[in-house]
């Protein structure tokens, strides 16, 4: 079931990198924030009381609210035209809770790939934190490039895999070739996309809207 809801994490990571790069017009991508958003609540609430007090199922499952609200808060704040620091920091938040699931996934939980997947989250948050809660503009373009491709690496590719059942197949190379693509790929994009001309409107001259606009794994 959280493979599924995985799935719809990609795609919702994409549309909103999508919206940061100025392809998707902002208040289009709050309707599928509130479908993923719900669908992240209902998941994991669903899951925890099925659980019978198994702590790993419980474990595994908590982590899914911390998408839910923050696709919800996105839609919130699309429909709503609000101030977008609140959604920032809130995703400051979100970041040290990735780090420390993270760590569980290497040390508790054997999954190597999902700990640095978990890492690839904490990274995509705290860049939300900077472009929203900081309000540091000129990381606006290089967040969407990320979280467009966060949305197939560690969204909706991951999904597939598990969903066919090929999860745990070389997971130490799997992990390590994840973590060796971000590092490359993301800092490759940062000198190019951060760049002046890349975001030319200063965060205190956009509309609460776009200061708003886009966040969620």
């Amino acid at each position: 079931m959280a493979s599924v809801g995985l799935l719809y994490v990609g795609a919702v990571l994409f549309l909103n990198g999508a919206m940061l790069l100025g392809w998707v017009e902002a208040t289009s991508a709050a309707p599928l924030n509130l479908f993923v958003g719900v669908l992240q609540v209902l998941t994991p609430t669903f899951l925890i009381f099925t659980a019978a007090g198994d702590p790993t199922i419980v474990l595994n499952a908590s982590g899914l609210y911390l998408f839910g609200f923050t696709y919800l808060y996105v839609a919130c704040n699309l429909w709503g035209k609000l101030d977008g620091t609140g959604l920032g920091y809130f995703s400051l938040f979100v970041a040290i809770c990735a780090v420390g699931y993270s760590v569980l996934n290497f040390v508790r939980l054997g999954d190597p790939v999902f700990g640095v997947i978990w890492l690839y989250w904490a990274f995509l948050w705290a860049l939300f934190f900077v472009l929203l809660g900081r309000e540091v503009g000129r990381v606006g373009r290089y967040t969407g490039a990320v979280a467009a491709i966060q949305g197939w690496v560690t969204g909706a590719i991951p999904a597939f895999v598990l969903l066919n059942g090929w999860w745990g197949l070389a997971p130490g190379w799997t992990a390590l070739g994840l973590a060796i693509f971000g590092v490359v790929v993301f800092g490759l994009l940062y000198p190019r996309l951060t760049r002046p001309s890349a975001d030319t409107t200063p965060p205190t001259e956009r509309t609460p809207q776009d200061r708003g606009a886009a966040v969620g794994t």
